[in-house]
């Protein structure tokens, strides 16, 4: 028993741990615990594809039972963890049974950040987080005339999108003075604006729910600080996420809003690693970085795998994400966050474009709208440090693929 690795949660981060772990040429036991009763399952489509019900259920299943026989991973559904003690090297089942391991990896991911307001806990205000969440949210649009979605991060707008395709009355809002301003550029959150607006949601910017007013324990009604008041049948809450550290802190390991890993997933203690949308991990600079993205939990899934088998493989290419928004798609690649310089490719009319940005002359960035291509080039020259200056970004007959051809960094 003791010389089985132990992984506390079973989505993308700690399915790719277990089988990084069987093609790095790990041979004892690996044993997989998940809090939910479901097989390991692909969580973007919950926003998008299976809200709608254009997505079946049986499509978001990542891995089945025979993959898990095939690789010999103890798969256990539905057996959430209660406790560690590093001393022992063992964990704690919720029956209160104990089992020793030699590594263990936490996967344990995020939930949604509660809303702190009166009436927060009323019938048909929900979040969405698991595949029950979707369905919950899926079934009540059927039958919403009034959605209100509180929060416009890529959550709050896809939903927002699914209701309005749905033919709800939706009305989003947004406690700061932009969408996704915590992530995009006010270029960005402004496209998404107007489309949104275009497709017939109303945003409310600086809105700050004040409480949810219901009838026999219904929330009908959505109010704000500055006494407006908006119909509800129902609440979507989107306003960010928490990471599941719990078991960590408890554990007595360096937590910060997130379990503080590594570029190799290491964790405080020597025989503990973490992965995916529970960690924080510490960057060259000392800052800290929390990303919740696929991305992110397989890269530092593989990180933890090499680790523990002995290798070094940081986790350093540049973060990437994409949203779906009423036919739209975002595609991010490094940041914008603090550049000074920024320069368009294609069209914002036309909804096929890219922005660049650059801080001192160096890319950081690149966020494209249905340009995939540019996408899958802003990533090869972020990773490899190489940067276009901003009058060959300006140019859209300067072809950007001959500076990987050159491979000198900029």
């Amino acid at each position: 028993m003791g010389d089985a690795v132990i992984i506390v949660g079973a989505g993308q981060a700690g399915l790719t741990v277990a089988e990084a772990l069987r093609a790095d040429g790990w041979q004892d036991e690996i044993v997989i615990y998940g809090a939910e009763k479901h097989a390991p399952y692909h969580r973007p489509p919950l926003s998008k594809g299976y809200l709608l019900g254009d997505t079946p259920a049986a499509q978001l299943t990542i891995r089945g039972p025979d993959l898990f026989d095939k690789k010999r991973i103890e798969f256990c559904a539905g057996r959430p963890v209660r406790a560690i003690d590093p001393t022992s090297l063992r964990i704690e089942l919720d029956d209160g049974s104990r089992r020793a391991y030699c590594s263990l990896v936490l996967a344990t991911g995020s939930r949604p950040r509660e809303l702190a307001v009166e009436g927060a806990r009323l019938d048909r205000v929900v979040s969405l987080r698991t595949l029950e969440d979707s369905a919950t949210i899926g079934t009540q649009l059927q039958k919403a005339e009034n959605v209100v979605v509180i929060g416009g991060g890529f959550i709050g707008l896809e939903v927002a999108a699914a209701a309005r395709k749905k033919g709800c009355s939706v009305i989003v809002l947004e406690a700061m003075d932009r969408l996704l301003a915590r992530v995009a550029s006010p270029a960005i959150s402004d496209f998404f604006a107007r489309l949104h607006s275009d497709h017939g949601a109303r945003i409310i910017f600086n809105a700050k729910v004040s409480r949810l007013v219901g009838e026999a324990g219904v929330v009908r009604t959505v109010e704000t600080a500055d006494g407006q008041s908006f119909p509800a049948d129902l609440v979507v809450v989107g306003v960010g996420a928490v990471a599941n550290d719990e078991l960590a802190r408890h554990a007595g390991l360096a937590c910060d809003r997130g379990v503080v890993v590594d570029d190799c997933s290491r964790s405080s203690d020597p025989s503990i690693f973490a992965a995916g949308d529970c960690t924080a991990r510490r960057l060259a600079d000392g800052a800290l970085s929390r990303l919740e993205s696929v991305q992110n939990a397989v890269e530092q899934a593989k990180s933890a795998a090499a680790a523990l088998t002995g290798r070094e493989r940081p986790f350093r290419a540049a973060p990437w994400f994409w949203s779906d928004q009423h036919g739209v798609k975002l595609q991010m690649a490094g940041s914008s966050a603090n550049a000074d310089q920024a320069a368009l490719r294609g069209s914002l009319a036309d909804k096929n474009f890219s922005l660049f940005y650059l801080r001192s002359g160096k890319l950081i960035g690149v966020d494209t709208i249905n340009r995939p291509g540019d996408h899958m080039l802003a990533r090869k020259l972020l990773d490899h440090g190489l940067s276009p200056t901003i009058e060959e970004v300006s140019d859209e007959h300067f072809d950007l693929k001959s500076l990987l051809a050159t491979g000198v960094p900029a």
